[in-house]
């Protein structure tokens, strides 16, 4: 049944105290939480003594588009990409704070929408994680900023300067499937220059697993602990694409890493290497271990070697450390 205007009023008509109880009312306690929501700031347990922190904040035009993007989908996305970061620490997320900049002319409903894409990606990816605070405002842009944090649990912290002569690439996630996702919006579903709404019953059932992909990513959250028990000399997020990636972590660790043809596209989406490479935002833990570990959820990839010419290689040719803008070539003013 539709809504009347009064019960889904617009963001500019109502109290900012009634907005913030309609989302604070789709949330769920976070398990470290000693101080939750409605306090000045919400105070969180880290039994390991440090605090693993990140922030990312994603702006309608330049990150996503409201013509292909539900509020649902935003606020699942904004939680992932946060939770993969802070798994890629080797920790575990603990809880997030987020800041939203909403058009007056917004709908509470699509407001909510968002709490609940928040809620659900954290109780799927990291169960006990959840919003804790935050702050709203309105802007003529939505935005949307999350921070997040995570315990380590007693471990240190695995950075991406750590890889050693000798260690086994690993990946766990895939690779190309997001920007899979992304070439299908930009495909099918633009008149023009304007993104037109999304028809999934236009599309096969690969697309749409690369549609999901992109709108609703599921980084494998709890591998990051995992990773750092069994021992990761070095780990990060892929998500600007494994090329720039790991030549970030190579670089960071002054060793080049050789990659495995055959391995690399086993993993990539629909067999397609390049998009593999270049594509980001899978959001998939790039990691390296001691020869003989490699944890479930892991899948080798490679070896590393001493620094030589090229940060990265595959088969021994070197690949451009390529990375991937979403909207490089896109007018962030168009509809």
């Amino acid at each position: 049944m539709a809504s009347h205007p009064g019960d889904d009023p617009l963001i500019g008509d109502i109290s900012e105290g009634r907005v913030l109880r309609a989302i604070l009312s789709r949330t769920e306690p976070a398990a470290q939480a000693i101080v939750g929501p409605g306090d000045d700031a919400a105070v969180i347990a880290a039994a390991s003594g440090s605090v693993v922190a990140t922030t990312d904040t994603l702006v309608h035009g330049p990150d996503f588009r409201l013509a292909w993007s539900s509020g649902y989908d935003l606020g699942w996305k904004s939680a992932a990409v946060n939770l993969a970061d802070i798994a890629a620490m080797g920790a575990a997320p603990t809880a997030l704070l987020v800041a939203l900049a909403v058009p007056r002319d917004t709908r509470l409903s699509f407001v909510t929408a968002m709490a609940d894409g928040l809620r659900d990606a954290c109780a799927a990816l990291s169960p006990g994680c959840a919003v804790v605070g935050g702050d709203l405002t309105v802007s003529d842009v939505l935005t949307i900023a999350v921070t997040a944090l995570g315990d380590l649990g007693g471990r240190r912290a695995v950075t991406r300067s750590g890889a050693r002569q000798g260690d086994v690439i690993a990946l766990a996630g895939e690779l190309g499937a997001a920007a899979a996702g992304l070439s299908v919006l930009f495909g099918r579903f633009r008149d023009g220059d304007r993104p037109v709404p999304v028809d999934r019953s236009a599309l096969d059932a690969r697309q749409l697993q690369a549609l999901q992909a992109q709108l609703r990513p599921t980084p494998p959250i709890g591998l990051g602990p995992v990773a750092a028990a069994a021992g990761a000399t070095a780990m990060m997020d892929v998500s600007d694409g494994l090329g720039l990636d790991a030549a970030r972590m190579a670089d960071a660790s002054g060793v080049t890493l050789a990659l495995d043809g055959s391995a690399l596209d086993a993993l990539v989406f629909a067999g397609d290497r390049a998009r593999g490479v270049a594509g980001g935002e899978d959001h998939g833990l790039l990691a390296t271990f001691p020869a003989g570990v490699l944890p479930p959820g892991f899948r080798a990839l490679g070896v590393v070697t001493e620094r030589g010419v090229a940060g990265v290689l595959v088969d021994g040719d070197p690949i451009a450390d390529a990375g991937w803008d979403p909207y490089r070539d896109w007018d962030a003013t168009a509809g």
